[in-house]
């Protein structure tokens, strides 16, 4: 399932650096044009040269991943989508778990929606994708997965949701 590679100052978290003094502070020329509907500027057009406010220079920049506000907005869309608050995104119960009384299955997807037992041995990625709850005499498993919009590839951001659909898988532990 592979997907065309977006640029790295496509992906969330991305930002430019200076390659000569590593500052942050990196800007462009733009024009912006006054919205009577917004009573606001709206960006029209960037133009192509960057200047670092830093240095003063004119710059091709370097750009970056902030990888730990990446790990956080995944961490953050993956809660979102346990609790049934997300953009795009779908649950599927496996067979075992459609078997399971209506009451027990309830239980189940409530336990998974307030999750919070993460800890490095159970979520070592940090991104809140995985969970085992044990109800009774079951244990079940949870797990979620990132596909573009159409579900056909890999989703080419997880921390984007606007062009990432999660899909939460919920498994009895055997059906692993």
């Amino acid at each position: 399932m592979g997907h065309s590679k977006p640029e790295i100052d496509e992906l969330v978290g991305a930002y430019p650096v200076c390659p000569q003094c590593q500052g942050r502070s990196v800007v462009r020329d733009a024009w912006a044009e006054w919205s009577v509907a917004a009573q606001d500027w709206i960006l029209k057009t960037v133009f192509d040269e960057f200047v670092c406010d830093q240095c003063g220079d004119s710059i091709h920049p370097v750009w970056k991943l902030d990888q730990d506000f990446r790990k956080k907005r995944i961490q953050r869309l993956n809660d979102d989508m346990r609790a049934g608050t997300f953009r795009h995104g779908s649950m599927v119960l496996t067979a075992g778990v459609q078997a399971l009384e209506d009451k027990l299955r309830a239980a189940l997807v409530d336990q998974i929606s307030r999750f919070d037992a993460f800890t490095k041995d159970n979520d070592p990625h940090g991104e809140h994708d995985f969970g085992s709850i044990e109800i009774g005499d079951k244990k079940f498993f949870w797990k979620i997965d990132y596909f573009d919009l159409k579900l056909e590839r890999h989703s080419p951001d997880a921390a984007n949701a606007d062009v990432t659909h999660r899909v939460l898988t919920v498994m009895l532990a055997g059906e692993y």
